[in-house]
């Protein structure tokens, strides 16, 4: 096969292709596939083609478009690079994927220079015309002649990096065939119709961005691209050009909700991912009308592995849906078997949509043949040894992080009876408090249930007596007070990292450069933050960090947590924001998060005096007196009178040092098939279908409409 434009071309040569929201402007497949050859005759002219890697650092307009497309023309892999990013990133990238040249815009030229010359040898084009003289003009040349190459579906179409949620973000080559598979996947659990108009508003060097600007050509649909992210000029883009489909993370859509009340009607998808959609959000766009389909993705599965239609959301807080067809989900223990329905373990991937691996550093090692086979089976894709054209080798590849069922993705999740995903937190942010292990997704999800909490991030802090103490920063809207400035920010919450690292990259989820400011943003907030020491003793500096009474009933809400949760689950320090802090792409900043649990946090025991004396909280002080037994109360209850959780077995809770325990090291990946889970918990697909036939749905509702149907938005 070809370049994929140049078989839409010869199909749907007058259909729009592009519209540009700015202005308006819409380009036909003809005129796409113009300003493409015309694009890559040029690159040609300038000595690249068949098996070059090409960086591209352009702002999200219709020229990197046609760079999208003009690097498959030519044979090229597409690596796009982040503009957020410093020139020190940047060279960092254009290292460790070995770029032939570098093509930025008059926007970006001054990072692509700085960034080129910290390494030797890597030329540098612009789209526009340059300033500097170590630029070259891609126009300064007229458009060789080009035989386009063919491809097959192990080449490398592009190369992107992760959300680098635990280190440095790697970089992850996905083939044509991912790529395709992955939208063909996305068309049986989405719907396709000849009329769909996709708004892209997210970054084009994440996966939730780029996805849609292949899948359009695929599809013969129109892409309708946006310059960056604000809440009411995506809302207004929506209903102004007839809008079906759109990307975003929850606080976008909120932002989006907030500004404009509700969306246009002629959405008929709107995929959530980055992030938990909390139930209220969910509930919020039924009422309305807005078929919202919460998914679970990453760019090591060329976006999504699992999406919810929004009938499945109803009865299902929290889930992310089925894995999309043709892709396995295994939820798997330590000791890489599966596990039993409703229990937890990492989630293992694979399928065609898989990564074939992550590339390995210069002068790194790779996948040796020489080492045996791979521990993996046929579920896992193409073997890493089939890779060896258009400029990747088996050698190049690191595949250390796939098991027997697939990639290890790094998250934590487990499968309910009805083979529905939840996905908690990453294996990595698991808490280990007094040797007990505790989910904080698990803990997020029950108190995001609490009607005066918006949405919840949970970490782990470190405590001299209990290894880690669970930590809870609640966000709680407009019903947080007024708070004193401080140094890093004008309302008192600390200033979001730049870093891409947090969680799960999904549907992409966004391009957000801070937690204040509109999800794809310029990036201009962006501030860093070092990690303080945390040794546990040092106090809170203003309690809750609010001036006032607290946004919650904070006696009602342990209240809450005490009759969902264990007690050594039970936040023992809480803190208050407006909104959680997020990364550049949507998720949860988990260091900003800490940072303002030790600045700010407290303990609610000592403001509503509850005794919690299990794992994770330290015992009342020896020294003191003791307290007051009511008549009536026996020595084994608390104050509110509950059994204590540490009476039942006549065993204490108080170990005198607590096992802290290895953190499983970080494992990046994944994608997903299956309708109904096995009692294994592997993914393998059982005898109902849930794309293309829904049979499961039909039988729940009553109502024989498909996911993609209008029934959904009810």
């Amino acid at each position: 096969m070809r370049d994929w434009l140049s078989h839409r071309v010869v199909s749907s040569p007058d259909d729009d292709a592009l519209i540009r929201a700015e202005d308006g402007e819409a380009w036909s497949y003809t005129d796409l596939d113009r300003l493409v050859s015309e694009t890559a005759g040029r690159l040609v002219a300038h000595g690249m083609g068949e098996g070059d890697r090409i960086g591209v650092l352009t702002p999200p307009y219709v020229g990197t478009v046609g760079l999208v497309h003009a690097t498959m023309r030519i044979g090229a892999t597409f690596v796009p690079l982040g503009e957020e990013l410093t020139p020190r990133e940047i060279a960092a990238r254009v290292e460790r994927t070995d770029l032939d040249a570098v093509v930025c815009a008059e926007a970006t030229e001054p990072t692509a220079t700085d960034a080129a010359s910290r390494i030797d040898g890597v030329p540098v084009y612009s789209v526009d015309d340059p300033a500097s003289a170590d630029v070259t003009a891609v126009h300064d040349v007229e458009p060789a002649s080009l035989d386009p190459p063919e491809w097959s579906f192990e080449d490398p179409l592009c190369v992107l990096f992760t959300s680098g949620t635990t280190g440095d973000p790697k970089p992850v080559p996905l083939t044509a065939g991912n790529v395709y598979s992955s939208a063909v996947a996305s068309g049986f659990r989405l719907g396709v119709e000849a009329d769909d108009r996709w708004l892209v508003s997210l970054s084009l060097h994440h996966m939730g961005g780029l996805a849609p600007v292949y899948r359009s050509v695929l599809y013969g649909t129109t892409l309708v691209l946006r310059e960056g992210f604000d809440a009411g000029g995506t809302a207004d883009d929506i209903d102004a050009y007839d809008v079906t489909g759109v990307s975003l993370v929850p606080t976008m859509l909120r932002r989006m909700l907030d500004r404009r009340g509700t969306l246009s009607d002629s959405l008929r998808v709107v995929l959530l991912g980055g992030a938990p959609a909390p139930a209220e959000l969910l509930e919020r766009c039924r009422d309305y009308s807005i078929p919202v389909y919460p998914t679970y993705g990453m760019t090591e599965a060329a976006s999504q592995i699992t999406t919810a239609t929004p009938r499945q959301t109803r009865d299902r807080i929290g889930t992310v849906g089925r894995p999309l067809f043709g892709t396995d989900v295994t939820v798997v223990g330590d000791d890489d078997d599966p596990v039993a329905p409703g229990e937890t373990g990492e989630i293992a991937v694979s399928g065609p949509t898989i990564t074939p691996g992550y590339l390995v550093e210069a002068g790194g090692e790779g996948s040796d043949p020489s080492d045996g086979p791979d521990e993996t089976d046929e579920r896992d894709g193409p073997a890493s040894d089939s890779f060896g054209v258009n400029g990747i080798d088996p050698a190049d590849i690191d595949r250390s992080d796939f098991g027997p069922y697939g990639l290890h993705t790094g998250d934590v999740g487990r499968f309910d009876e009805s083979g529905y995903l939840h996905v908690l937190n990453r294996v990595d942010d698991r808490i280990i408090t007094g040797g007990e292990n505790v989910e904080p997704g698990e803990v997020a999800d029950v108190l995001r249930e609490y009607a005066e909490v918006d949405d919840v991030a949970v970490v782990g802090l470190d405590d001299d007596t209990w290894g880690e103490r669970v930590a809870a920063l609640l966000a709680v809207g407009d019903r947080f007070p007024p708070v004193a400035p401080d140094a890093d920010s004008a309302d008192g919450v600390p200033a979001e990292s730049d870093s891409t690292e947090g969680d799960r990259e999904p549907a992409d989820p966004g391009s957000d450069g801070s937690g204040s400011a509109d999800p794809g943003s310029d990036g201009s907030e962006q501030a860093a933050e070092e990690e303080s020491p945390a040794d546990g003793s040092a106090e809170p500096s203003a309690g809750t960090g609010v001036i006032g009474p607290s946004p919650v009933d904070e006696a009602a809400f342990l209240a809450f947590a005490r009759e969902r949760l264990a007690g050594f689950k039970i936040p023992k320090t809480v803190a208050y924001v407006e909104e959680l802090p997020r990364t550049v792409s949507g998720t949860v900043d988990r260091e900003a998060t800490r940072t303002a649990l030790r600045e700010r946090g407290a303990d609610l025991r000592e403001r509503v005096d509850a005794r919690l004396e299990t794992a994770g909280f330290e015992p009342a002080d020896p020294t003191e007196p003791p307290e007051e037994q009511t008549p009536g109360e026996s020595a084994s209850e608390g104050a509110d009178g509950a059994p204590d959780d540490a009476a039942d077995d006549g065993e204490t809770d108080t170990p005198e040092t607590a096992p802290v325990g290895d953190i499983i090291e970080d494992a990046e990946g994944g994608d997903g098939f299956t309708d109904d889970r096995g009692a294994d918990g592997s993914g393998n697909e059982s005898g109902e279908a849930d794309d293309g036939g829904t049979l499961d749905e039909d039988a729940e509702s009553g109502d024989a409409g498909g996911s993609g149907d209008s029934d959904d938005r009810t």
